[in-house]
């Protein structure tokens, strides 16, 4: 076997593209792009984020966010939101096409062009990291993105993922396996 060698690098796959969304002291809402984040604990979310950003900073004052997957059908509008500060420029929300409503569980806005989102309170922040966590008071999803179950259909919610080798978002694909069942072939 022969493998390459490529040193010290934020490369892992998949890397979910994460939406995370705050308002401000103003009541307006405000989103970011963050592809470093995932569960953390049973109810916890940790998400990277520089404390620079103002969607840092608008969480640091409510106390709360949201987390929102980033879909292959919004993709201009996501990335839009990860390469435009908040800082810089006020309305990239509306900008962006998205509309908030507001979360029934926490003081923060659910985008409604994004059809998942886990929505939070602030647990930690630790400025030396850059690591927040938060706990997810509740999972809220549009009712077109569930299946014939009742729960979330990937098929239809079509989350993408980032190539951080490659600097690109790609779409979910097709079912592998079935988790916590095809390993009992090897019983």
């Amino acid at each position: 076997m022969s493998r390459k060698n490529f040193g010290s690098k934020t490369w892992l796959y998949p890397m979910p593209v994460l939406i995370v969304a705050a308002y401000g002291k103003d009541g307006k809402p405000n989103a970011m792009n963050a592809a470093w984040g995932g569960i953390y604990t049973d109810n916890t979310i940790g998400v990277c984020i520089a404390e620079s950003h103002k969607t840092t900073q608008d969480i640091l004052a409510s106390g709360a966010f949201t987390v929102s997957m980033a879909t292959a059908d919004r993709v201009i509008a996501c990335d839009y939101v990860g390469i435009v500060s908040g800082n810089r420029e006020p309305g990239k929300f509306a900008k962006a096409g998205f509309h908030a409503v507001k979360s029934e569980f926490v003081n923060a806005p659910l985008i409604a062009e994004l059809p998942m989102a886990l929505e939070c309170e602030l647990l930690s922040y630790d400025k030396e990291s850059n690591f927040m966590t938060g706990k997810i008071v509740n999972v809220s999803a549009d009712e077109d993105i569930l299946g014939s179950d009742g729960q979330i259909d990937v098929a239809r919610l079509k989350p993408i993922v980032y190539d951080p080798v490659h600097h690109t978002y790609l779409k979910i694909g097709d079912k592998a396996g079935t988790a916590f069942s095809d390993g009992k072939q090897l019983r």
